[in-house]
C-alpha cells in the first residue's frame, strides 16, 4: 500500500489530509477550551484539516458551542446526533469525515493534541492504525484514581485472554487510521451498529475492543504509540455500570467470533 503524502491540499472533491473526530456528550465545560486548543494547533500545521464534533445528543450548551465554532471557522463541523452513546458518535463521525487520515480523541484532551504528529508520521510510514497506549516504558498516567487504574488493568487482562492478546491498552481514547481502514472497520462492526436505541446518561462501552479485533482479523498493520495521559475531572466513565457494559461487549465479540458472525459474508456493511 502506498504511503500517505506528508502534506496535501484539498482536492476537487474536498478531501482533506486529516479529520479529527471529537465525540461529545454534555461537554459544555470542557469543549470551549478543547476546540480552542485543537484549532490553534491544527492551524499551525502545513496540511489541510477538519474537526468534527460528533455531538451525542447533548442536553446542555454543547450544541450551541459547536455551532458557534462552525461559524467562526468553516473547518469545524457539528454533527448533531441522537443520544446513542460514544460508540455510535465515533462511528458516525468517522463515516462522515473526509480526511485521508482520521483520528478520534476524547473531548477532555486527556491525550494531548500534540500526539497527532507522531500518529500521522506512523500512518505515513506504512502503518494502517495507530493506538495511543498508557502502558509501557515510555507511557505515563498522571492523576488517575487508583480504582480506575485497577478496573482498567483487570479489564485488559480479560480482553487479552478472549479477544486481542498482546495489546496492553485497548481503551485509550486516542486512535488514528488511514481513512479507508477506518471506514472498513467501522462499517463491519456489529456492536452498537444497526437498530441502536436511545441511551440513558453517558454510555462508555467496549467498542474499541471490537474495532481492534477486526483490525487483527483483517490483517491491518497496527502501531502502538506510548503517550503521557492526564486524568481530567468530570470523566464520563462510571466505574460500576460501565465496567459491566464493557465486559459484556468483550464477551459478545468473543461469542460473535466463535459463531462466525465476523465472516465476510455476514459482516455488517454500510
Amino acid at each position: 500500500m502506498s504511503s500517505l503524502p506528508r502534506q496535501s491540499d484539498p482536492d476537487a472533491q474536498g478531501v482533506v489530509e486529516l479529520s479529527l473526530v471529537i465525540p461529545a456528550y454534555n461537554e459544555e465545560t470542557r469543549l470551549p477550551a478543547t476546540l480552542q486548543a485543537v484549532v490553534a494547533y491544527l492551524s499551525a500545521q502545513p496540511y489541510s484539516w477538519e474537526v468534527i464534533v460528533a455531538d451525542d445528543g447533548s442536553e446542555d450548551a454543547t450544541p450551541a458551542i459547536a455551532a458557534e465554532w462552525c461559524r467562526r471557522d468553516a473547518r469545524v463541523r457539528h454533527l448533531r446526533l441522537p443520544h446513542r452513546g460514544k460508540a455510535v458518535a465515533v462511528r458516525e463521525g468517522i463515516l462522515a469525515s473526509g480526511g485521508r487520515i482520521v483520528v478520534f480523541t476524547d473531548a477532555d484532551l486527556s491525550t494531548p493534541i500534540e500526539y497527532l504528529e507522531p500518529a500521522r508520521a506512523l500512518l505515513c510510514d506504512e502503518w494502517d492504525i495507530v493506538i495511543g497506549s498508557r502502558e509501557g516504558a515510555e507511557a505515563r498516567r498522571i492523576g488517575e484514581p487508583p480504582h480506575r487504574h485497577l478496573m482498567g488493568r483487570v479489564f485488559n487482562r480479560i480482553v487479552q485472554l478472549l479477544v486481542v492478546p498482546g495489546l496492553e491498552d485497548t481503551q485509550c481514547g486516542f486512535k488514528a487510521f488511514r481513512a479507508e481502514v477506518a471506514r472498513d472497520l467501522f462499517s463491519r462492526s456489529l456492536l452498537y451498529h444497526n437498530g441502536v436505541g436511545p441511551a440513558r446518561g453517558p454510555l462508555v462501552t467496549g467498542f474499541d475492543v471490537e474495532i481492534l479485533f477486526l483490525a487483527r482479523r483483517r490483517g491491518y498493520r497496527l502501531a502502538v504509540l506510548p503517550i503521557v495521559w492526564r486524568h481530567v475531572e468530570g470523566s464520563k466513565v462510571r466505574p460500576g455500570i460501565d465496567a459491566v457494559l464493557m465486559l459484556r461487549d468483550v464477551v459478545t465479540v468473543w461469542v460473535n467470533s466463535l459463531l462466525g458472525r465476523y465472516d465476510d459474508e455476514q459482516a455488517a456493511t454500510g
